[in-house]
């Protein structure tokens, strides 16, 4: 099992290819003596005023601390609470003298071994075949370790001191065996074992107990293996003593861990051991609600430790965690355009279409900003009581301007300059509503157009929608012959504007393609849909009769790439034009209606 990391690496959880601490036997188990000698007195010995030894308070010995590393920006821990354990170790921890060891798969011993690991402040690791355990406590330069049940012989380093306690041992036996001081016992049902470790808080931790598993024995041997093998002390070159040494545990400072789900009990223990916070991110994106979102943002860490298949590589996460960080949201809330968690409303978008100050191209621009503001929150209303999903007012603003001659620079497109739109751009912000900017490029192509607004498209809530109809070819001129445009420049455009959002830590944006024909996007079926950063999207611009409209719509879809879907509704074109009701009867239900 392996553990993904954001700088490049990946950190087995195998063997570490280290040599492992071996010394003779003989003198192993004499260090042990001495130890536990020096355990069991509290009193030496010095000269008294006539030369006889007389009895001295010896000095306590300092208390033990694991030492923390500084973890890659994001790891990605997946596998079972054997490989959890091991890899939680391995990802924050540089060493720790004190380690708990169990049985992979006894819940009670792991129980035990979790409320123990939080009160002395060690990591939990859990034994089974294929488990390098005894590597894991190699590398960390574990001289002591707390078992609870059965081990292998074979999971101890040579040399290694071993305290005993029973899987299900109360407060009173834990207290003995660690020093430590332990609060009221917890059973906790089959099923809970994540929650209860997760919930466990230091210095006093509440002692877990599987309430199916029966009582501790006191006078039963603590190591017995669990089908009543021979002890692990008894088979395991190591010393044994009756307590572990004094510790003072550490916390990892900037280190927050994410889960989609339930942490493996043994990895949550470690966490709570080194004070690391478990974040709920449901659905592993850390962009996709306001709560994960203003989470992240709170807790500012400067690593994170996640856990669950849905958080994706270890690098998309540390660019997803660094977006979060920065707590700016999108209307609607969250970070992603069209979010998709369980049991969490999606969005759907509502927007007038035009440019400010000309009525001529579309309702957007039949009134001053506030007033179009507030228009846009008009069309948008009706929809909302048609679906479950939030519905955010928008404006769809053609930035760039299909001409019917050659500009100064021949690119037969009409520029608005960024100061005519930023008030629109602005108010919208200010409203909580959604801005797509719109290109009509002529002969220009798609990314210079788009790089030319960039000091808008640097604003959290503001997309980008390509409009092929008047993307022309050298030779072409506007309303003589219908644009298209190539795949290749799409492609580019959007790679550039997914840079540009990932580079300034921007929430995800909306990447809209106009299309009315399938020739307006040769080899559409290329389209690069893998971008983190965006979130693409069809928009269908079909008009006239609603059969007509129907027919554009199921032609489009077909062989579609994986993407959103859009649908404008045109007051003078459309006959008739649908209602709010039948609108979002087309199936399937547009993510964005534009008005015109």
């Amino acid at each position: 099992m392996q553990v993904q990391t954001s700088d490049g690496s990946e950190a087995s959880t195998g063997r570490h290819g280290r040599r492992r601490r071996g010394r003779p036997r003989t003198v192993a188990l004499a260090a042990a003596l001495a130890v536990a000698l020096t355990a069991s007195c509290s009193w030496g010995t010095a000269p008294d005023g006539d030369g006889a030894s007389a009895p001295t308070a010896s000095a306590p010995a300092a208390p033990v601390s694991p030492a923390v590393q500084a973890p890659p920006p994001a790891s990605v821990v997946t596998g079972d609470d054997v490989q959890a354990a091991l890899a939680t170790s391995s990802t924050l921890l540089a060493s720790a003298p004190v380690a708990v060891l169990a049985p992979g798969g006894d819940t009670a011993a792991t129980l035990t071994a979790a409320s123990a690991a939080v009160a002395v402040g060690a990591p939990v690791l859990l034994t089974a075949d294929g488990a390098d355990v005894a590597g894991e406590l190699d590398r960390l330069g574990a001289t002591h370790v707390l078992t609870v049940g059965g081990v292998p012989a074979d999971a101890l380093p040579d040399g290694t001191v071993v305290v005993a306690v029973a899987p299900g041992a109360d407060a009173d036996a834990l207290a003995a065996a660690t020093g430590a001081t332990f609060g009221a016992p917890v059973p906790v049902a089959a099923g809970d074992e994540a929650a209860a470790v997760r919930a466990l808080e230091g210095p006093e931790p509440a002692v877990l107990l599987a309430d199916d598993a029966p009582a501790a024995d006191p006078a039963a041997t603590a190591s017995a293996a669990p089908g009543g093998g021979a002890t692990a002390a008894a088979t395991t070159p190591t010393g044994t003593a009756d307590t572990l040494p004094a510790t003072a545990p550490v916390t990892a400072d900037g280190v927050v861990a994410l889960a989609d789900g339930p942490v493996p009990p043994a990895a949550a223990a470690t966490l709570r051991a080194l004070g690391v916070a478990v974040l709920d991110v449901p659905g592993g994106d850390p962009r996709a609600t306001s709560a994960t979102v203003q989470a992240v943002a709170s807790a500012d860490p400067t690593a994170v430790i996640a856990y669950g298949d849905t958080f994706g590589t270890a690098e998309l996460l540390a660019a997803r965690v660094a977006t979060a960080r920065t707590g700016v949201e999108l209307p609607g809330g969250g970070q992603l355009v069209f979010p998709a968690v369980a049991g969490q409303p999606g969005k759907k978008y509502v927007a007038l279409y035009g440019t400010p100050g000309s009525g001529a191209l579309g309702v957007l621009g039949e009134q001053d900003v506030p007033a179009t503001i507030a228009r846009a929150e008009q069309h948008a209303a009706p929809y909302r009581g048609l679906t479950a999903d939030t519905v955010v007012p928008a404006v769809e603003i053609i930035a760039t301007i299909a001409s019917s001659g050659p500009e100064a620079d021949g690119s037969y497109s009409r520029k608005r300059p960024v100061e005519d739109l930023r008030p629109l751009v602005e108010a919208a912000g200010a409203a909580g509503q959604y801005v797509v900017l719109d290109l009509q490029p002529g002969r220009q192509d798609f990314v210079a157009q788009a790089q030319a607004y960039a000091d808008l498209l640097a604003l959290p809530h503001v997309g980008l929608a390509l409009d092929p109809e008047w993307r022309l070819a050298p030779d072409q001129v506007h309303l003589r012959q219908i644009g298209s445009v190539g795949i290749d420049e799409v492609n580019a455009t959007a790679a550039w504007l997914a840079g540009f959002t990932r580079e300034r830590g921007l929430p995800q944006k909306m990447f809209v393609l106009h299309q009315f024909s399938l020739r307006m996007i040769t080899e559409r079926e290329r389209l690069d849909t893998s971008h983190d950063e965006l979130a693409p999207l069809i928009h269908v611009d079909g008009q006239g009769s609603q059969p007509a409209k129907a027919g554009t719509w199921a032609t489009l879809r077909n062989g579609a790439p994986q993407v959103h879907w859009g649908w404008k509704n045109f007051y003078d074109e459309d006959v008739p034009m649908l209602d709010p009701a039948q609108t979002y009867q087309v199936q399937p239900v547009p993510d964005l209606v534009t008005y015109q």
